[in-house]
């Protein structure tokens, strides 16, 4: 997943999606499930599906870095991302979980 780069057209969330009060996942989920992929796409494009500001997304970008959730390399300019499926879900209640976990339920 690259943050910047390319520009391509992402469709953005169906009008039903984005009127939901309240999700299961959060924001930092989505955004790890969209990186899981293998797509290459630029912080605009992960906001865009996700439904929130790009400024929000390079947030969430910078925590799941921090957490070791993502890993981050540079790719001439661009900073690309890939998940660390080894990272230990945070919550007590789901801590005995990886993120590899959570993707391949999810995927």
């Amino acid at each position: 997943m690259a943050v910047a780069g390319k520009r391509r057209r992402v469709a953005p969330l169906p009008l039903e999606t984005q009127d939901r009060s309240w999700t299961f996942l959060t924001n930092h989920a989505h955004v790890l499930l969209c990186i899981s992929t293998g797509e290459e796409l630029t912080a605009r494009e992960l906001a865009l599906r996700v439904g929130i500001t790009e400024r929000s997304v390079q947030a969430i970008l910078t925590d799941l870095t921090a957490e070791g959730y993502l890993i981050k390399s540079k790719v001439g300019r661009r900073n690309v991302y890939e998940v660390n499926p080894e990272g230990r879900l945070r919550h007590p209640l789901e801590a005995s979980h990886t993120v590899g976990e959570l993707v391949a339920a999810l995927s």
